[in-house]
């Protein structure tokens, strides 16, 4: 799948926004990717994962024994990747503030995972899930993601492994450019504006 293939299925369905968007991370940007509603469609979601997957080194993949995603919005893209991998899925979520792994969910001590992402931008939300997987006993030995917004530029600490790298100017909201201050700011992600 190229970068074009890629970016059809998001326009297919209607994931590629234009506007004034706030991010996650509180930055600002007037491109946004809805990754929630290109995984609506499960054979669409299917097709992006094994995509992915088939990007990964054949030895990464082999060793792979768990894909573990962040909630809430990567944990769509991370049951697909595991899916993909034959292996199962789990997410860790905030349930106050800080990542970790509940509802049962167990990693044996060194386990090898794969954390999966939806969209990655400043890597943050990476790191911050994997620290928690760490926590948790796994040994995350790479990252994915169905998009890097950051085009290369974010840092998750281990090897990361995107379907898709986008250049997409970020800014500061008290630096946002004439032309996106003049267009209502509005929030499409799961998180609460920073």
């Amino acid at each position: 799948m190229t970068d074009d293939d890629v970016l059809a299925e998001f326009r297919a369905a209607d994931a590629l926004l234009e506007g004034h968007f706030i991010l996650s991370s509180g930055l600002r940007s007037s491109r946004y990717l809805q990754c929630a509603r290109v995984l609506m469609d499960p054979r669409r979601g299917a097709r992006l994962a094994e995509a992915l997957t088939a990007r990964l080194p054949a030895d990464l993949r082999q060793r792979i024994t768990a894909v573990v995603s962040p909630a809430m919005g990567g944990v769509i893209a991370g049951h697909e990747m595991a899916r993909a991998l034959g292996v199962e899925a789990m997410f860790v979520e905030r349930p106050s503030g800080t990542f970790e792994l509940r509802r049962g969910f167990r990693l044996r001590e060194g386990q090898e995972v794969l954390m999966m992402e939806d969209v990655v931008t400043t890597g943050l939300s990476s790191r911050e899930a994997i620290k928690a997987i760490e926590a948790a006993g796994g040994r995350v030995i790479a990252g994915g993601a169905l998009v890097d917004r950051s085009n290369g530029a974010a840092d998750i600490g281990v090897p990361f492994f995107p379907l898709i790298r986008l250049e997409v100017p970020t800014y500061e909201p008290d630096h946002v450019p004439p032309e996106l201050a003049a267009i209502p700011a509005i929030k499409p992600g799961s998180r609460a504006a920073a």
